[in-house]
């Protein structure tokens, strides 16, 4: 078995997504999203109207190693990517089990080399704190990840209200990370779901739990925004503007929007070194953690976006490293 000793450069990678073979077998079964289809030889995920195909190394957790070694990489942050379990009704909980518990073996079967965060079947919250409480205390996972929008629910939205008290509670970082967009009829032309609609739903959903009142009324709460944390670092100044000047949506907090946003922590994919820039200058050194995306990213990628930054060494190690040693507790 490869990989078993951390690579030198020691690079903790944030967000990696690996699809689970059951899960798709499981979705092999289903007549109605998500479902899976195979076609020209591929497997094909159909979520909504979204269409993606799945590639060889999407499964492969030894693959996964190869690259991360290839890459300097130590440690991986392991998550599937979507669909996630409240896509699966009555049968959530039960697709919650299974993915944590697969996550969680290739964390087993690679010592050091990976930490799980865990999904939720949030379309019930009961299950949702039992399978918390599982994950973080059985299985050993640091955190979890939090699809921008449940199913067609905004996560702000009071129903969910308990399942991030209890991550503050566990002391488990929330990774918000983009689901089948809400603004899919507005960017499914010339292709753009992925490109612009992923983004959006992450601004939507970040913005919403910031004015919503979610960290103030949780100040324990630790919020990750991957992507340089969409585009709401870009337009936080108009909310600050909107909120604080014109008074529309400052019901519920209680300083500007920028503020809240620079709690949150926010990742390097991004496939553009200015935005990484921003992304530093406006969350401090201290709030952002490297991450590559993989299996849709090549890390090596990112990697060198962040190198050509010519950051101080002090900040490429806090950013490569240290920040997310100190977040996930590793």
């Amino acid at each position: 078995m490869s990989g078993m000793q951390p690579a030198d450069s020691g690079k903790i990678d944030c967000q990696s997504h690996i699809f689970v073979p059951e899960l798709i077998r499981l979705m092999e079964k289903r007549k109605n999203p998500p479902y899976v289809r195979h076609q020209d030889g591929g497997t094909i995920v159909v979520v909504g109207d979204w269409v993606r195909r799945l590639q060889p190394k999407h499964t492969d957790a030894e693959a996964k190693v190869r690259d991360m070694d290839e890459a300097g990489i130590a440690m991986t942050g392991l998550s599937i990517n979507d669909p996630g379990p409240e896509l699966f009704g009555a049968d959530g909980p039960a697709v919650a089990r299974l993915v944590n518990d697969f996550v969680a073996g290739i964390a087993r079967k690679y010592p050091g080399r990976f930490f799980g965060l865990m999904v939720l079947p949030l379309q019930d919250m009961n299950e949702s704190l039992k399978e918390m409480e599982r994950c973080a205390g059985q299985l050993g996972m640091k955190g979890i990840l939090l699809y921008s929008n449940l199913a067609g629910k905004w996560p702000d939205e009071p129903q969910f209200r308990p399942m991030f008290e209890q991550a503050a509670r566990l002391d488990l970082p929330v990774l918000l990370h983009p689901a089948y967009p809400m603004t899919y009829e507005a960017t499914k032309g010339y292709t753009m779901a992925a490109g612009l609609g992923l983004m959006f739903d992450t601004t939507i959903a970040l913005a919403r739990l910031i004015l919503a009142g979610v960290l103030d009324q949780i100040p324990g709460l630790k919020l990750v925004c991957p992507h340089v944390g969409g585009t709401l670092p870009y337009l936080i100044g108009r909310l600050d503007h909107q909120t604080q000047v014109l008074k529309r949506g400052a019901e519920n907090i209680r300083r500007p929007p920028s503020e809240y946003l620079k709690q949150v922590w926010l990742d390097t994919v991004s496939p553009i070194a200015l935005a990484i820039r921003y992304g530093i200058d406006f969350a401090g050194e201290d709030r952002v953690l490297y991450a590559s995306d993989h299996p849709w990213v090549d890390p090596r990628t990112i990697t060198g976006l962040v190198k050509s930054l010519q950051l101080p060494a002090a900040t490429e190690t806090k950013i490569f490293t240290s920040n997310a040693r100190r977040l996930f507790r590793l």
